[in-house]
């Protein structure tokens, strides 16, 4: 791939552009060639000033990729392309539309449901036939969830244990705030299901990203045995496309989704349950609605690869005794109440007023203070057990989706993974990611429970 660059940051002087630019200074290579887009050359200009003098050479872009020329004459100038620009659904797609017909690869922090449809609908063949590599969530949605469960899929692989059957990742440590950036992007996908039917139908359902193998093989919740577990599809088949009617919305829904498929997993009412054989409490973790049909994603475009019986859903562990129990209620109710107010105009300019909007976020002393680690275990069709931990002592909405991000641009941009089409950070990269970001201090690891 003939390009003047090797990868260009757009958006770079967003909040989380600014964190991705600066980790980019230190941990890119010697030799790549990196460019900073935005619409503000001054703004860019300042950033530039800021970083390490290695990055005071990088070029500067000034360009609107809502504009599909200027997209097109961006994406044919770069061999990857990342992104924080959002939220998607409203900005990403000329963007997302010129790398795939470039045949640039692209990364991204989407966590909506919508914008990911719509490319795996519109951009796969295309992405596919020019060798581009687009791959959606690669922050904290979903790479945590992703590879986690990709690493418990290999674990094992590896041990001849079979294919996986119920899975659950259940976030025992998190500490950092959500971005303005991020609760624009739950609002707008609120609003366009309110507004429009189709995009109602989409986020109702489960498989809406794994392409046309209809099947209950991703079902949230274990439902028992006398339900249905899914199929393989036929060798050689690759889903492009996102058709089979479920359930399961946007991070918004997700505690709304569960409350009838709570499974007897612990005693409890509604989505709130105690852990079982524990006196911990657990709710769905809201940003389950998207990490969810990511992980569906890896599993289909691997055909079925996690196995026949695979079956996903995240948790969020609201800790122990009473206490841990008030705060699963609270949590329920919170997020509830913001879903809710997202819904309707009155409430929502309310929520405007209180919530961060896009482009804020905490301070570099509340970052310092954020880390997260989410425990993913899964059974096995031989009855052997797995646990996979993934976590890292960042804040993952900033400093480590900095990270996740940064380095998933560099692996594209180094021509690491392998694939074409519209992709999952599994997927496109594999083991590629996971040694990349143990080498910045994250933990990926998975064992054998039996």
């Amino acid at each position: 791939m003939d390009r003047d660059l090797d990868l260009v940051l757009v958006g770079a002087t967003g909040f989380v552009g600014r964190l991705t630019a600066a980790h980019l200074a230190v941990a890119a290579p010697d030799g790549v060639r990196i460019g900073l887009a935005g619409r503000s050359r001054s703004r860019l200009e300042q950033l530039r000033v800021s970083l390490p003098d290695r990055a005071r050479q990088w070029p500067l872009i000034e360009a609107d990729v809502t504009d599909g020329d200027a997209a097109v004459a961006l994406a044919a100038r770069a061999a990857a392309v990342a992104t924080t620009v959002g939220p998607y659904a409203r900005y990403g797609f000329p963007l997302v539309a010129a790398c795939a017909a470039a045949g640039t690869h692209y990364a991204d922090l989407t966590g909506e449901v919508l914008f990911v449809h719509r490319t795996v609908e519109e951009l796969h063949d295309r992405a596919s036939v020019s060798g581009a590599r687009i791959v959606h969530a690669c922050g904290f949605d979903s790479v945590p969830s992703d590879l986690g469960v990709w690493l418990t899929a290999q674990g094992a692989r590896d041990d001849g244990a079979a294919g996986l059957t119920d899975t659950e990742l259940v976030v025992r440590r998190l500490r950092g705030g959500l971005s303005g950036g991020t609760i624009d992007s739950m609002r707008q996908q609120v609003i366009a299901a309110r507004s429009d039917t189709a995009a109602r139908a989409v986020l109702a359902d489960r498989e809406a990203l794994s392409g046309p193998r209809a099947s209950t093989a991703g079902d949230a919740e274990p439902r028992g045995d006398a339900e249905p577990r899914g199929h393989t599809p036929p060798r050689g088949h690759t889903p492009p496309r996102g058709h089979a009617p479920t359930t399961g919305a946007g991070e918004a829904g997700a505690v709304a989704r569960s409350r009838h498929t709570a499974s007897g997993r612990g005693r409890g009412v509604g989505p709130v349950r105690q852990e079982p054989g524990t006196d911990r409490w657990r709710v769905p973790f809201f940003m389950g609605g998207f990490n969810a049909p990511i992980v569906r994603r890896s599993h289909a475009l691997a055909e079925g690869g996690y196995g026949a019986a695979f079956r996903y859903r995240e948790l969020q562990d609201t800790g122990s005794g009473l206490r841990g129990a008030l705060r699963a209620v609270g949590t329920v109710a919170t997020l509830g109440i913001v879903a809710g107010g997202m819904a309707t105009r009155p409430t929502r300019a309310v929520l405007d007023r209180l919530l961060p909007a896009p482009g804020d976020g905490p301070s570099p002393e509340q970052r310092a203070r954020g880390a997260f680690t989410v425990e993913i275990t899964a059974g096995t069709e031989s009855g052997a057990r797995y646990r996979t931990v993934v976590g890292a002592d960042l804040d993952p909405g900033y400093e480590g989706t900095a990270v996740m991000l940064g380095q998933s641009a560099l692996a594209l941009a180094a021509g690491e993974g392998a694939g074409a089409g519209v992709l999952t950070p599994a997927t496109a990269l594999g083991e590629a990611l996971v040694e990349r970001l143990r080498a910045h201090g994250f933990t990926l690891d998975t064992q054998p429970l039996s």
